[in-house]
């Protein structure tokens, strides 16, 4: 009796059929469907049209709070009143903040006791301060639902 060795049997893997096709039709059926498709092999480096400068959405972001704080400072210059808007806001955050207000409330707590003109120089200023303080800002309110969108479609990406 003599043993076979199952990995030399010719019977291993798929069982072939008759219109089983080669390895190169295979591939050659593939890459006539990639090109009926539009696509092409691509064999060597080739560089792509330069892509024009995009901004981050985060600087995006910022440029646009800091559009909207330059027409908030705008509307305050015209109508001081509306300054009481953002005092409002800060000591109704300050309420809900009793125990531990964090350093951003004591910062715009400290800021809008200034005069307006520093209140507004520094609301609108392109510096990482004015951007740090804009993240926080007590002036909500002021704006028309109109001047925000008007802003916020001017800034889209």
């Amino acid at each position: 009796m003599t043993l076979q060795n199952p990995c030399s049997s010719s019977n291993r893997g798929r069982p072939r059929s008759p219109a089983a096709l080669s390895a190169a039709q295979r591939m050659r059926r593939m890459r006539a469907r990639r090109k009926s498709a539009g696509l092409r092999a691509v064999t060597r480096w080739e560089q792509q049209d330069p892509q024009p400068a995009q901004y981050s959405s985060h600087r995006l972001i910022e440029a646009r709070s800091l559009a909207m704080h330059a027409v908030i400072a705008q509307k305050i210059e015209r109508n001081p009143d509306l300054l009481a808007v953002a005092k409002r806001n800060l000591e109704r955050w300050l309420s809900r903040w009793s125990d531990t207000p964090p350093n951003w409330l004591g910062e715009w707590a400290a800021l809008l006791q200034r005069p307006w003109l520093q209140i507004a120089a520094i609301i609108t200023e392109p510096s990482e301060t004015g951007a740090r303080l804009r993240q926080s800002s007590p002036f909500a309110g002021v704006l028309t639902p109109m001047e925000r969108r008007r802003i916020y479609e001017a800034f889209r990406a």
